[in-house]
């Protein structure tokens, strides 16, 4: 996990960079002055828009190559087995029900009972379940982890998280600038340029993690709406007795302890920042919001 998140900052912190050499090099060599705000809310917007869009549609085939996915065949059909089986009917035939082309749907291994589900647009997706999800999950269980895959699909939610990310990186560069340029105009003239430099990147960096608390924010209450949007079709109280026992296989699992994650999901108990910056809710509040809906 750690491991992770260090590569996730790591790289966010060489787009920030990169980001500011080249806006710093306009700026400076262009002599580009006139409507300034104007002009650095567009380029931001420019600028995030294709690194939003690009991160879209490799995502899928960095997800493949990430996780070693073996993608199931239609010739491949008849070799599956019994869970196997529910996973491939049960996409197909939510797909079917909602005029969608069949996603491509893969095993990978890992013995952490984990799924998810990524794609370019609904017509360009894959579900991708582990070999401990069909291992130590029930038949039925599996059926509700596949509905809430393609709850994200059907509802669109990777691509409204895309856009929500490219409008916070956008004021993020935006408004880093902004306070940047105000600051460096009180330094001496000939470090301003240096100060202003370091100071923006310094300020991206921190509206960088403020808005990150807003993404996942918003990325908890997909979360959320994908277990109620499976709980119109699926009794939610076996949605509930899977949740619950996905808490308690944790408890058994000396190996789930440190990075048990079905969809991304930790059940460990988080800090209130950890929690904040969290992608996924903690299973014990998706199940007090399943006890509490009314579907």
């Amino acid at each position: 996990m750690f491991k992770r998140i260090w590569l996730l900052l790591l790289t966010n912190l060489a787009v920030i960079i990169l980001l500011n050499i080249v806006i710093l090099i306009i700026e400076r060599y262009l002599g580009i002055k006139l409507v300034w705000a104007l002009y650095i809310l567009v380029l931001a917007l420019v600028i995030w828009f294709w690194w939003a869009f690009i991160s879209l549609y490799i995502s899928k085939w960095m997800a493949k190559k990430a996780y070693n996915i073996t993608i199931i065949k239609n010739e491949d059909i008849y070799k599956l087995d019994k869970k196997e089986k529910i996973v491939w009917n049960t996409v197909q035939d939510l797909a079917e029900r909602n005029h969608i082309e069949m996603p491509e749907v893969g095993i990978y291994k890992d013995n952490d009972p984990n799924a998810f589900a990524t794609w370019a647009t609904k017509n360009s997706s894959i579900v991708a379940v582990s070999t401990g999800l069909l291992e130590h999950m029930d038949e039925k269980s599996i059926k509700w982890v596949i509905w809430h895959e393609m709850a994200h699909i059907l509802n669109w939610d990777m691509i409204t998280m895309i856009l929500l990310q490219w409008v916070l990186n956008t004021f993020v560069i935006f408004f880093a600038r902004i306070v940047a340029n105000i600051i460096s105009n009180f330094l001496d003239e000939n470090l301003s340029w240096i100060a202003y430099f370091a100071i923006t990147i310094m300020l991206e960096i921190i509206f960088w993690i403020l808005a990150s608390f807003i993404a996942m924010w918003f990325s908890r209450n997909r979360e959320f709406k994908a277990d109620l949007w499976s709980a119109k079709f699926l009794w939610k109280e076996n949605m509930i007795a899977w949740l619950e026992a996905l808490k308690n296989f944790q408890h058994t699992s000396p190996k789930s302890r440190s990075k048990l994650a079905t969809m991304k999901i930790s059940t460990r108990k988080q800090s209130w920042i950890r929690a904040f910056l969290s992608s996924h809710p903690s299973l014990d509040d998706r199940i007090k919001r399943l006890e509490n809906a009314i579907v």
